[in-house]
């Protein structure tokens, strides 16, 4: 599901004191609000469809209005690189 598993610990650290020197916000606050940033952007696009469907279909919406809602969010989103394998670098390098 995540790819954090294998982030580094430090950067996150390096992100929450960022927060605090700049913001003025204590530490436990910038904390979370790093863990939800980061959470957010770990989600893969099947999670992402998943939960968006169920949160528009919880809204009211149809799946004729649902589905190309979130189409056009897909469009403007960022999600976590999948796992690859050395092979797989190798061919985006070398195709």
């Amino acid at each position: 599901m995540s790819s954090r598993s294998a982030a580094d610990p430090a950067s996150d650290a390096e992100l929450v004191a960022h927060l605090v020197r700049s913001t003025g916000l204590e530490r436990e606050r910038a904390a979370r609000i790093v863990a939800e940033v980061i959470a957010a952007h770990d989600e893969t696009v099947e999670e992402f469809v998943r939960r968006r469907h169920r949160e528009l279909q919880a809204s009211g919406l149809s799946n004729a209005q649902i589905y190309p809602r979130i189409g056009d969010e897909l469009a403007a989103r960022r999600f976590a690189a999948p796992a690859l394998s050395e092979r797989q670098l190798r061919r985006l390098v070398y195709g």
